[in-house]
């Protein structure tokens, strides 16, 4: 056997201050451990990354053929799209489906109890590896296999449960790619161990191994990493070599259109022109990565546009930490190959290899990443960080601290409220961290604290179009037409295929009464985002503004085509219709709308109306009665019933309707004249009866 496969006891697991515990005993101790960091996480909202990948992500709903998770990719995106980030990871997506399933919907409790149920048998597994790189494979006379080093792979299991840089992959649901991804990759490892026993080689485990790696790979990219993994370990380089190969290569077909396109503000060291520059700077990423394992105090959701600022030139004071870093590396090097001692020297080498190898898919050194650090991609490095930890004598009091970091990080994750704040203190220049706050506010109602943070993102990243586009849309709304016009502007010249700018300008020139420019502004919109039913919304709204009903109503009809429960368009036709007198189109209109949206109370007010007109009473007013009973507290709909009432001979109806119409809008002067008017009637029916 090879020297990692030797039956040697670990001379210094005995020194450890832990109890000698069963391998199920040390297991559940390890995923309570777990269990213990993440469960104030359970009750969180979706937030950040979960809006796209699951929240808008169609291939999550029943409605969407299984079929398409094989073609899209995580965030739903066709994989041959040139817009697609091209991470493929259908089997992560799958769970999210079934998620959706059992749950009956979009509920985040469910997903969160499963990520966190993940990270605990993950934990429990991960002593099985530790056991294998530390101790060896070594078996007893029955063939079961010995763990040689119990309390050193118990103690480098805890670390890896309690460490707080594995939060945005537990807390955060999208994290289950790095969750799923790891647990395959102990599978494919564990298995392939199971391969050799007393001398014997099994090519079936090999074959299961490799079937799991694949499966590792089909939650997220780097799971092709345990190949390297069992490479530098095993001596069937052939049949994983081929296997590794086989699974490349089919992952590039799947891509379809080869590697996402990414922008500098993703990556800016990526896009730096000097050679020198990029590998500086990447060296400087690689050290702040290594900073996040030992002293994961610093965490953010988001460490883009502006959050680490570039190194300019080799005299930035910065150069310190890479010096350090690598000085720090060759020297545990230097010991994994000189060591006289073989146990210290394989734990060592163990260490860096699985330190090493899962992170190079995001080195920026094979292909360019979309981001600059990413918390996330550190969960399977952690495991060789822990490996490493032990050699470092540190001690239990670390453990501590990482317990008490996790429950602090994991209850920031629960609310994008807390997530997004708690960034500012260690992202300052981070122009997506103040965008980010200042959305949350105006999701919650606060627009005057969400304006602040916008526009510091604004000043911080002066290109940043989706800021502009949502501080205009604010400004839109508090009547500050000119400085939204102005912003609005500035984001589609920056950036002309923008559709949603395109569309907010063209709302914001229609207020301003500049409507060949909001027509353009519209049509823009639609040339860069054909089905785009909102836009055809507005640009109907603007038509009818300008009296052009037949423009009008063909822009709402292709609205409600795009959009079928496009309810505002289609109550726009009804209520054109009935204004221009065709009555009977208004009333086809009106009925067609409500077999798609049956429940629309406003359609239901708005054809009442039409019905009534048509003196169809008894319809009419069931078609009131229903839109009340969704919506009992509508003045508008009791005013109208009331005059439908009247105009029916159902007079104290029509009183009992104008009375409860007058208490909810006591200023509605139609109503009250109608009403006035009413008396009067009552007032004379009652003189002639007396």
């Amino acid at each position: 056997h090879p020297e990692w496969m030797a039956l040697t006891q670990v001379y210094w697991d005995h020194h450890i201050p832990l109890p000698k515990l069963t391998s199920l005993q040390a297991k559940v101790t390890v995923a309570l451990v777990a269990l213990l960091c993440f469960c104030n996480s359970y009750d969180g909202e979706f937030v950040f990354d979960d809006s796209e990948a699951i929240v808008n992500n169609k291939d999550l709903r029943p409605t969407t053929p299984l079929s398409s998770i094989w073609c899209n990719d995580f965030w739903g995106s066709n994989l041959r799209s040139n817009s697609s980030h091209k991470s493929y990871r259908p089997l992560t997506v799958l769970t999210f489906r079934l998620n959706h399933l059992i749950a009956g919907g979009l509920h985040p409790v469910g997903f969160h109890v499963l990520n966190i149920i993940l990270h605990a048998v993950i934990s429990a597994l991960m002593i099985d590896v530790f056991a294998i790189l530390i101790g060896g494979l070594g078996r007893d006379e029955d063939g079961q296999r010995l763990n040689l080093a119990p309390k050193t792979s118990f103690l480098a299991g805890l670390f890896f449960a309690a460490h707080p840089v594995h939060t945005e992959s537990v807390a955060g649901i999208v994290g289950r790619a790095d969750l799923l991804c790891a647990l395959f990759f102990q599978l494919s490892f564990l298995t392939y161990c199971k391969a050799f026993n007393k001398g014997d080689f099994s090519v079936h485990w090999v074959a299961v191994s490799l079937l799991l790696c694949a499966a590792a790979m089909l939650c997220k990219e780097q799971g092709i990493t345990v190949l390297i993994l069992s490479m530098g370990l095993l001596t069937r380089l052939g049949l994983l070599g081929l296997g590794g190969i086989s699974m490349l290569y089919s992952r590039w077909r799947i891509m379809g259109t080869g590697p996402p396109a990414f922008t500098e503000v993703d990556n800016p060291a990526s896009f730096e022109e000097s050679i020198l520059i990029r590998i500086l700077n990447y060296n400087y990423y690689y050290s702040l990565n290594a900073w996040l394992l030992l002293c994961p105090w610093w965490l953010c959701f988001d460490w883009s546009m502006g959050c680490v600022p570039l190194i300019k030139s080799a005299t930035d004071w910065r150069m310190v930490w890479l010096l350090l870093l690598w000085g720090f590396l060759l020297g545990l090097i230097g010991q994994a190959l000189c060591s006289q001692d073989s146990q210290r020297r394989r734990t060592l080498t163990l260490g860096l290899v699985l330190l090493v190898v899962p992170f190079l898919p995001a080195c920026n050194v094979f292909f360019r990443v979309g981001f600059v650090i990413a918390e996330r991609v550190l969960y399977l490095s952690s495991a060789g960080y822990c490996l490493l930890l032990l050699l470092l004598a540190l001690t239990l009091a670390l453990l501590c601290v990482y317990v008490a970091r996790c429950a602090l990080r994991s209850q920031q994750w629960r609310s994008e409220q807390s997530l997004f704040t708690s960034a500012l203190s260690v992202c300052p220049l981070n122009a997506k961290v103040h965008y980010n706050v200042g959305k949350n506010l105006a999701d919650r109602g606060n627009t005057t604290a969400a304006v602040r943070y916008y526009r510091e993102a604004v000043r911080l990243h002066p290109t940043y179009v989706h800021a502009m586009n949502n501080l205009g849309n604010i400004l839109k709304e508090k009547n500050e037409l000119i400085e939204a016009e102005q912003l609005l502007s500035k984001a589609v010249s920056i950036q002309s295929d923008f559709a949603a700018a395109w569309m907010n300008l063209g709302i914001v020139q229609n207020s301003l009464q500049k409507f060949e420019e909001a027509e353009q502004s519209y049509l823009n919109a639609i040339r860069f985002r054909r089905k785009y039913p909102d836009c055809y919304y507005n640009l109907g709204r603007l038509y009818a503004d300008q009296n052009r009903h037949v423009d009008a109503l063909n822009a709402w009809r292709n609205a409600t085509v795009l959009k079928p429960d496009h309810s505002l368009a289609w109550n726009n036709m009804v209520i054109l219709l009935d204004n221009l007198g065709n009555l009977a189109q208004a009333e086809l209109i009106g009925r067609e709308a409500l077999r798609i949206v049956p429940n629309d109370h406003t359609i239901m007010f708005s054809l009442a109306n039409v019905l009534g007109k048509l003196e169809k009473y008894k319809e009419s007013e069931s078609f009131f009665l229903h839109a009340l009973q969704i919506n009992p507290n509508a003045a508008s709909c009791h005013g109208n019933l009331a005059v439908l009432y009247h105009r029916w001979g159902k007079l104290e109806l029509a009183k009992k309707h104008y009375e409860l119409s007058l208490k909810l809008d006591p200023e509605a002067a139609g109503t009250k004249d109608n009403y006035n008017m009413l008396l009067r009637k009552l007032d004379q029916l009652k003189r002639k009866t007396a």
